[in-house]
């Protein structure tokens, strides 16, 4: 439909207008502008909609916050260093044997948080002086930081990614959460994450 369209092309001049100014907030404006100017959607649901995302921006906010925190205190207590040094026998100086064991560290990280947001900062203190040891390139190194982040995400039973399909499948209260949605993203994205993962370090 029209509001569609005009939807897609907020979306796409607020990218701009981002890149261009390097202004996250000049760019939402003009994004904002343009559905709400063109009433793409209906102007009285402003205030509910941006509420919304306020909340939705305030958790995301929240959690990193709680996990840069949880992260700081790993650095401090010096815990970093040995779960580092236990970790590096087991990959026999191996990238490929390496990438595999960090790829398995953040799914489950990230399926007990619930949100890849939440395992950024203590994927990257855990990961970061492992690149450096074993000499990953950037390239790699963002590969395999991404796709750890991202696994658990896809298959934790606390995640939206998740949560979101069961609260429209389940409406005629057959669907279940863990062996319709979880289990079935985890075969269907995970593993082959695991995979491309695991294949983009061996090239590049």
């Amino acid at each position: 439909t029209g509001s569609h369209y005009i939807t897609l092309l907020a979306a796409i001049a607020t990218l701009a207008v981002q890149l261009w100014t390097k202004s996250l907030p000049l760019g939402a404006l003009i994004g904002l502008t343009i559905i709400f100017g063109t009433r793409a959607i209906n102007p009285e649901k402003m205030d509910i909609l941006i509420n919304e995302g306020i909340g939705l921006m305030g958790y995301v906010a929240f959690v990193m916050l709680v996990a840069a925190g949880f992260a700081g205190v790993l650095k401090a207590t010096g815990g970093i260093d040995v779960l580092v040094n236990s970790l590096i026998p087991f990959m026999m100086g191996s990238k490929v044997v390496a990438a595999f064991l960090m790829l398995v560290v953040g799914l489950f990280i990230t399926i007990g948080i619930g949100t890849s947001f939440g395992t950024i900062p203590i994927l990257a203190v855990l990961f970061v002086p492992i690149f450096l040891h074993l000499g990953f390139n950037p390239m790699e190194a963002i590969i395999v930081f991404a796709a750890a982040a991202a696994l658990g995400d896809a298959g934790s039973p606390a995640s939206g990614t998740t949560l979101g399909p069961t609260a429209g499948l389940n409406v005629d209260g057959q669907h279940n959460h863990i062996q319709d949605t979880c289990i079935p993203t985890f075969l269907h994205y995970n593993i082959p994450l695991i995979l491309f993962a695991l294949l983009a370090v061996m090239l590049f």
